[in-house]
């Protein structure tokens, strides 16, 4: 056997990394992750958490216990400008600071972010504050998601829900139904903008159809969290 020379790249200090934490069961983030970066050279590492089939607050919490974990699993061998956690009913139930603390106790990771503190950003980008949400969940876990929201000024007194606690079910729901129920919720005259919520939704080529029909904003679990994201890591890559 002959030992052979080589050198090694530096690392662009000005392209941090960014980590991406999934859901066991989710079948749909990383194919939409791969569609809205798929232009950027920024690196995007990922990796799985374990979830429970069935979406419920009890589910939800035990998530909690395993974030540093599979945060831990992420490569280790540079800082990242951000970490998102994929799910937004869990980040309600466990609560946005937990997430974040949790994370950075096994990773090297200058931001966190999830759905939920990604909406919130993006309503505030946008500024409205009146949101019909449309969910897949039971009612114990919309009831958490609204109240959570709340905590950020963000209303959500008009929501339906496909009431589907089955995660294959969830992200097999059609484009008509997405468009079908968030058109009727956001045609709603006391709504500003319309949320669609779950990151196994494929949501992405429904928002500018839903768009079109009301003439609002149109915001989705994925797509708030990839505009988060984005935005985060481009403040730590200055």
């Amino acid at each position: 056997m002959t030992t052979l020379p080589y050198t090694l790249d530096a690392d662009d200090p000005r392209d941090c990394p960014m980590g991406l934490i999934v859901l066991q069961t989710d079948e749909t983030i990383e194919s939409d992750f791969r569609q809205v970066f798929a232009e950027q050279s920024t690196p995007l590492y990922v990796s799985r958490i374990p979830s429970d089939p069935q979406v419920t607050s009890d589910s939800l919490a035990r998530m909690k216990q395993a974030l540093p974990a599979a945060a831990e699993l992420l490569p280790k061998a540079r800082t990242y400008g951000v970490v998102g956690y994929g799910c937004t009913s869990a980040s309600s139930v466990i609560g946005s600071e937990a997430v974040e603390k949790l994370i950075k106790e096994t990773c090297d990771t200058a931001a966190v972010t999830n759905p939920l503190r990604a909406a919130a950003a993006c309503a505030s980008d946008l500024g409205v504050a009146r949101f019909a949400l449309l969910s897949p969940y039971v009612e114990e876990v919309n009831a958490t998601l609204r109240a959570a929201f709340a905590a950020q000024g963000i209303s959500m007194d008009v929501f339906g829900t496909f009431g589907v606690a089955e995660e294959s079910k969830v992200v097999r729901i059609s484009t008509a139904s997405l468009v079908d129920a968030a058109v009727r919720l956001g045609t709603d005259s006391s709504v500003e903008a319309v949320f669609l919520s779950c990151t196994n939704l494929r949501t992405l080529e429904a928002i500018p159809l839903i768009r079109e029909k009301i003439g609002k904003p149109v915001l989705s679990s994925n797509q708030s969290l990839a505009w988060h994201m984005r935005r985060l890591n481009t403040v730590q890559n200055r």
